[in-house]
C-alpha cells in the first residue's frame, strides 16, 4: 500500500546514507532490473540497460494502453469490484492527503453545498494523473462556497480522478465516488448483492471503504435508480448502516449519501422530497440528495420530517434545467434562493453547464457570472490551517513558469497543480457605485504555475481608496512573521497596493513592529525587513530587487500576540496629491502564511470581539534611509511600489533545512524507435520509465522532472559524457512518475548512451532549492550484441 510503502522510504531518508559503492545491486520491485551506484559530484542510482524493442505491457486498468502515461479509473461490475486489492501501480492514483482545516467544518449545523460534477461521462482530460496537453479544458475555482465535491459517472464504482481529489482537498472539501445501478443490468446486481445474507452485501460496503481509504478520499453517493424486490429493498438500510459505520471508522471526515430514486417498496419512484416512502434511507446514512423537480411545498413538508438534520437534506437543483425544475441555468439563484429559505443543503447537479452548452472562448466569464449570481446564497468558509500558500495556479496555462522563468510553451492542464483559489467577483462602492474592484483568474502572465489573479478597478476622485477581499481566515498567529510580496502593477499607473490583514481577538491582541498611517487610523504598515539573518538569504535574497518579467519582490516583517487572522484583502489607494479617477491594473502572484510548530496543537477561538485592520505598505514621509538595504524603498510619491506576490512564514521553518530527495529507482523501461533525435537527422530512440523516489510529502508543493541527455556516452570504463542543461519534463505530486516517449541519442556500438534523470523538490516557503538536494538517477543503455 501506497501509505505503508511511503512510512518506509520516509524513515529509510533520516537515516545516514551508506557509502556510494560500485556493487552491482538488483531491486526486486522494479522488475529485478540491474542497479549499481557510482560515486560522481554526488551520490546518484545508475542504471544499465540494453535497449530492446519486445513489448512489455502495463497493466491496460492503469495506464493508457496508446501512450502508458498513468489515468485514473473505475470499476464495470462486482466482480472487478470485489477482485480488487492494492497494487504498487494504484499509487500514482493516490491523494496527498486528507482536506485542509476550514471552518466551520463540514460537522456543523450551517446549511452545506455539494458540487456534484457530471461532464459527458466523465474521464476526460482529467482522467490522466500526470495531465495533458488539452487545449481548452473544464477547470472549477470557486471552492470557497463548496462544502462536498462529488465526481459522477454512469460506470458501477467511480474513483474520483486523482487531480479533483487533490484540488477539492486543497480548498479544504471533501469528496465522493458515486455507486450507481442502473436499467436492468442495475436489477440484476442489486439481487445478486443485497438479495442475499449480510455477508454479500457487507463485502461490497468492505470494499467500498477500502478503496475510499486507500485512494484518500471521504465517501460515496450511493444511487440505486433501478426497481428492487423485497429481498433486496429490505436490505439497503442494513447496508447503508454498515457501509457508513466502517467509513467513520476507517476514513476521518467519511460521509455517505443516499439519492432520491428508490421507495421503500422496492419500487423506483422519485419523490423530488424525503418523505415517509425513503425516510429509512436517510435515517441509513449521513444525508440525502433528492431528485430536481421539487416546488416549495415540497421543501415546506420535508422541515417536519428532517427535524434537527435539515443541513443533511440536499435538495438538488439541475442546472441543465432540465424537466420541471425550479431555475437552472443562469437562474439557479432562484433554486437557491428557496433551499436556503427553508434552512436546507444545496446539490448542485451538473453546474459544467457553462463549459458544455455555451462559448467556450467566454467559459471564464460564463463560470464567473453563474457563482456570482449564487454568492449570497453561498455562505464562504475560512482558512484555518498553515502553511497556506497559493501562486493562484488554475492548474492549467498556456506555458509554465517557475518563479518568473518561463520553464515551458504549450498548452497544459494538471488539476493536481491547482492551488488555493481566492473569492471571485466584482465589488462596487455603495455610496455611489462608480469606485469598482474586479478579480479574475488569468492566463496571460504568471509569476509561477500558468496562471496569475488579475485584479482591475477604478478610483473616483471623492475616494481615497477600494479594497476586495480575497480570503476569509480563521488561524492563530506565530508571534513573529515574515511576508514577502511579488507584484506587476500594468501601466504607468501609481495607485498604491497595499495588502491588508485584520485581526479577531479576546482583548489581548498586541501588534508590534508596526506603525499608524494616522492619529485616528487603526490601519497599520508593518516593519520592513532589515538585515534578515544569513540563512535567510535563500528566501529573502531577492527582496526589493526587480525580477525577469517585470515582478519584483518585497519583503516584510510583524510581530503579533494573542491575535486570529480573519481577512485577507487588497486596498488600491491614490496616490498623494492626485484628484484624478484612477483606473489600475495589477496582478497578484503569491500569497503564503506558514505557523510555526509550536501552535501545531492551538485550539481556534470562535469569539469575535475586535478587529483590526494593518495594511502592508509604507507611511508617508518615509525616507529612504529609513528602510535599509535591500529593503523596498518609497518612490517619487512617498509609497512603495505595489507589491503582489505575498508570503508569510516563521523563522523557524526557514532555517529547517529541506531533506534531500533519496533513492530515485527507475523501472517498466520501455523502448521505442524514433524517427529523428533532432541533431543530424540521426535515427534516435523514445524512452519510457517510471521513477520512484522517497520523500516526506508535507514539505513540499510537489516535484519538478527533469532529465539532462548526454551526447551519446562515452566509451565502456570511460565515465559519461557532459549533460546537457535540465529540460523539464512535467510535475509530480507523488513520489513517482512516469516518463513518456522520452526521445534520446541512439548509442553507438560499442559506446553507451546516457540519459540523467533529476527530481526537485518545490517547497511551501517559495524559494528554489540547490541541485544538490535534487534526487538523481542515471540510465546507461546500449545496443544487443550481435
Amino acid at each position: 500500500m501506497e501509505a505503508a510503502e511511503a512510512g518506509t522510504r520516509g524513515a529509510a531518508a533520516r537515516r545516514p546514507r551508506a557509502p556510494a559503492t560500485l556493487k552491482e545491486q538488483r531491486d526486486p520491485r522494479h522488475g529485478g532490473r540491474p542497479r549499481r551506484r557510482i560515486e560522481e559530484n554526488q551520490e546518484a542510482a545508475v542504471f544499465r540497460e540494453v535497449v530492446s524493442f519486445s513489448p512489455d505491457p502495463l497493466p491496460v486498468r492503469y495506464y493508457d494502453k496508446d501512450t502508458t502515461r498513468p489515468i485514473s479509473f473505475y470499476f464495470s461490475s462486482l466482480e472487478e469490484l470485489l477482485a480488487w486489492a492494492p497494487d504498487a501501480e494504484d499509487g500514482f492514483n493516490v491523494a496527498l492527503g486528507p482536506p485542509e482545516c476550514r471552518q466551520p467544518p463540514l460537522s456543523s449545523r450551517r446549511p452545506r453545498t455539494l458540487l456534484c460534477h457530471d461532464m459527458m461521462g466523465g474521464y476526460l482530460d482529467d482522467k490522466f494523473i500526470q495531465g495533458s496537453a488539452a487545449q481548452s479544458p473544464y477547470s472549477f475555482y470557486h471552492w470557497q462556497y463548496v462544502d462536498v465535491f462529488v465526481y459522477f459517472s454512469h460506470h458501477l464504482v467511480t474513483i474520483p480522478p486523482v487531480g479533483w481529489t487533490n484540488a477539492a482537498h486543497r480548498h479544504g472539501v471533501c469528496v465522493l465516488g458515486t455507486f450507481i445501478t442502473e436499467w436492468k443490468e442495475g436489477e440484476r446486481l442489486c439481487e445478486a448483492f443485497l438479495a442475499g445474507d449480510e455477508r454479500s452485501y457487507r463485502a461490497v460496503a468492505d470494499q467500498l471503504v477500502r478503496i475510499a481509504q486507500f485512494f484518500r478520499f471521504e465517501g460515496w453517493l450511493i444511487n440505486v435508480e433501478n426497481a428492487l424486490s423485497l429481498a433486496a429493498v429490505g436490505n439497503v438500510p442494513r447496508f447503508l448502516q454498515y457501509l457508513t459505520a466502517r467509513l467513520h471508522q476507517q476514513v476521518p471526515g467519511g460521509l455517505v449519501l443516499w439519492y432520491d430514486s428508490v421507495v421503500s417498496s422496492g419500487q423506483l419512484k422519485w419523490q423530488d422530497e424525503l418523505n415517509e416512502q425513503n425516510r429509512v434511507f436517510f435515517d441509513s446514512c449521513d444525508g440525502f440528495f433528492t431528485n430536481y423537480n421539487w416546488r416549495e411545498a415540497h421543501l415546506e413538508r420535508m422541515l417536519g420530517q428532517a427535524g434537527e438534520r435539515r443541513a443533511d437534506v440536499y435538495v438538488g437543483v439541475d442546472v441543465f434545467a432540465r424537466g420541471n425544475v425550479v431555475g437552472g441555468r443562469f437562474d439557479t439563484d432562484k433554486s437557491l434562493e428557496l433551499i436556503r429559505k427553508h434552512g436546507f443543503s444545496a446539490a448542485l447537479f451538473a453546474p459544467g453547464w457553462v463549459y458544455e452548452c455555451l462559448e467556450k472562448g467566454d467559459f471564464f466569464q460564463n463560470q464567473d457570472k453563474f457563482w456570482s449570481l449564487l454568492e449570497r446564497y453561498l455562505p464562504t468558509h475560512s482558512i484555518c490551517s498553515l502553511p497556506f500558500v497559493t501562486s493562484f495556479c488554475l492548474g492549467m496555462g498556456t506555458r509554465r513558469v517557475c518563479y518568473g522563468q518561463e520553464e515551458a510553451v504549450g498548452p497544459w492542464y494538471h488539476p493536481s497543480a491547482q492551488e488555493i483559489q481566492p473569492l471571485f467577483g466584482e465589488h462596487r462602492l455603495e455610496e455611489d457605485g462608480r469606485g469598482w474592484v474586479k478579480t479574475r483568474c488569468c492566463l496571460a502572465d504568471a509569476w509561477h504555475g500558468g496562471s496569475s489573479l488579475l485584479i482591475r478597478g477604478l478610483i473616483p476622485p471623492e475616494v481615497g481608496d477600494v479594497a476586495v477581499r480575497l480570503f476569509s481566515l480563521e488561524v492563530p498567529v506565530p508571534p513573529k512573521i515574515f511576508l514577502s510580496m511579488v507584484y506587476k502593477l500594468e501601466g504607468p499607473s501609481a495607485v498604491g497596493v497595499a495588502l491588508e490583514l485584520t485581526t479577531g481577538d479576546t482583548g489581548s491582541c498586541h501588534v508590534g513592529g508596526i506603525s499608524a498611517l494616522t492619529e485616528r487610523s487603526s490601519r497599520r504598515s508593518p516593519r520592513p525587513l532589515r538585515v534578515p539573518p544569513t540563512k535567510l538569504a535563500k528566501w529573502v535574497g531577492r527582496c526589493g530587487q526587480r525580477l525577469s518579467g517585470g515582478w519584483v519582490q518585497r519583503c516584510y516583517e510583524v510581530s503579533l500576540r494573542g491575535c486570529l487572522l480573519r481577512d485577507l484583502f487588497v486596498r488600491f489607494s491614490r496616490p498623494p496629491g492626485s484628484q484624478e479617477e484612477e483606473n489600475f491594473t495589477c496582478r497578484l502572484g503569491e500569497i503564503q502564511v506558514r505557523r510555526p510548530r509550536g501552535l501545531a496543537g492551538t485550539v481556534l477561538v470562535q469569539r469575535r470581539l475586535g478587529a483590526h485592520r494593518f495594511p502592508l505598505l509604507f507611511p508617508r514621509g518615509t525616507g529612504r534611509g529609513d528602510l535599509g538595504a535591500g529593503c523596498p524603498q518609497p518612490g517619487p510619491s512617498g509609497w512603495a511600489e505595489p507589491p503582489l506576490f505575498c508570503q508569510v512564514v516563521d523563522a523557524n521553518s526557514l532555517l529547517t533545512p529541506l531533506p534531500q530527495v533519496q533513492a530515485v529507482t527507475v523501472s517498466h523501461v520501455r523502448w521505442r524507435p524514433a524517427t529523428s533525435d533532432g541533431e543530424g537527422g540521426r535515427a534516435g530512440l523514445q524512452l519510457s520509465c517510471t521513477l520512484h523516489w522517497a520523500y516526506l510529502l508535507p514539505r513540499v508543493r510537489g516535484f519538478r522532472i527533469h532529465c539532462c541527455r548526454g551526447t551519446g556516452g562515452g566509451a565502456p570504463g570511460g565515465g559519461p559524457s557532459e549533460p546537457e542543461k535540465p529540460t523539464l519534463l512535467g510535475l509530480a505530486f507523488v513520489n513517482r512518475y512516469r516518463i513518456v516517449d522520452l526521445v534520446v541519442a541512439a548509442a553507438e556500438p560499442g559506446r553507451d548512451g546516457r540519459v540523467e534523470f533529476l527530481v526537485e523538490p518545490v517547497p511551501k516557503e517559495g524559494f528554489l532549492v540547490p541541485r544538490a538536494q535534487w534526487g538523481r538517477a542515471a540510465m546507461l543503455y546500449s545496443t544487443p550484441r550481435t
